[in-house]
């Protein structure tokens, strides 16, 4: 998980490394040159008077010496960090997400103490702070949808085909049921057969109500069923799936517009693919723009060895990344926790 991110990362860490030194062993000798020849003016100023003391100048002479603190150039760290942005970028990270960690690096790199003792462990903590700043401005607290009084709560999820839009909804059904809460799943996608059965599997499997409509039917009219059922049962919370509408495809949005203004969901939710990379970000914009999206579920993560959608996607749009796909199984949709990914990426192998 994230092998290609943790490595890019770990190589930057080492070029940092690398030049910073560089710049500390340039720094040394010039220190070491100028202490020089202050000792040896000194000591030619003392030594016509008291050869006897000349160790004890010496001394003295070092321990006044100031220690001088390293700076490094805004010019010379662009320089170091240009291949970070590359790096990110070719983890499929989004340009404004890689331009705002690399400014943050480059802040930190500019105020940390550059004790070559501790030089790496330095470095490493800059780039842990810079990728923390972006995920956990974009982590999400589900706990008040499922702490909610409203009821029935109406969940609408949009997404492109093959995202894994209706495992994410089955997942995400086994979780409410686990916190006691009822679910009723409406199978708005009427345009595939297939995602009708996949749903009334997954519901005989998780004991929920699935409501559907036969092939081809109007999505609006079964969205409206399954939250009139919900209503009349005193159900806690409608699922609404919808169509795979490939974001380009205008009939297709319009028709889920109209969904949107039939069944007034209180949360809509994007189900994005972690193997999409860039694409996924992009789909989410454009759904955030027909239908408004509250929120993200991003499921193959377990599978994504860039780890750039899971950084990109909840900041590039400004909404929040709720669950993540770490697996198959149903316990497999976890809360998104920006530490777990912190480790993820920065923990030992």
């Amino acid at each position: 998980m994230f092998k290609f991110l943790k490595r890019s990362l770990k190589k930057i860490e080492e070029e940092i490394e690398e030049e910073i030194e560089k710049e500390l062993e340039k720094e040394i000798s010039e220190e070491r040159a100028e202490e020089e020849k202050e000792i040896e003016e000194k000591i030619e100023e003392e030594i016509k008077r008291v050869v006897e003391t000349r160790k004890e100048i010496v001394k003295s002479v070092k321990i006044e010496k100031p220690t001088k603190k390293i700076t490094i150039s805004d010019e010379k760290i662009d320089e170091i960090l240009w291949d970070l942005e590359m790096s990110l970028l070719e983890a499929d990270v989004a340009l404004s997400v890689a331009e705002s960690i690399k400014e943050h690096v480059k802040e930190e790199l500019k105020s940390l103490p550059l004790d070559k003792s501790k030089l790496s462990e330095n470095i490493r903590d800059a780039l842990k702070s810079a990728i923390s700043h972006i995920l956990k401005s974009s982590s999400g607290d589900f706990s008040r949808v499922i702490n909610t009084e409203k009821k029935p709560f109406v969940i609408m999820f949009v997404g492109v085909n093959g995202s894994g839009k209706t495992t994410a909804i089955a997942k995400l059904a086994h979780y409410l049921k686990k916190h006691g809460k009822s679910v009723v799943i409406a199978a708005a996608d009427t345009f595939r057969a297939g995602a009708i059965e996949q749903l009334e599997e997954h519901a005989k499997r998780l004991d929920v109500k699935l409501i559907k409509h036969g092939f081809g039917a109007d999505p609006a009219a079964v969205a409206y069923d399954a939250i009139e059922h919900a209503k009349a049962k005193h159900k806690d919370f409608v699922l609404i799936d919808t169509a795979g509408r490939m974001q380009t495809n205008v009939n297709l949005m319009d028709e889920m517009a109209k969904i949107k203004r039939v069944a007034k969901p209180d949360l809509v939710i994007f189900v994005g693919d972690a193997l999409a990379g860039n694409d996924a970000v992009e789909q989410a914009k454009k759904f955030d723009e027909v239908v408004g999206v509250d929120g993200i579920i991003l499921t193959k993560v377990d599978a994504d060895a860039k780890g750039g959608s899971a950084l990109s996607i909840a900041y590039t749009i400004g909404k929040p990344l709720l669950f993540i796909g770490v697996g198959q199984g149903y316990d497999d949709q976890i809360p998104f926790d920006p530490d777990w990914m912190i480790e993820k990426i920065f923990g030992e192998d």
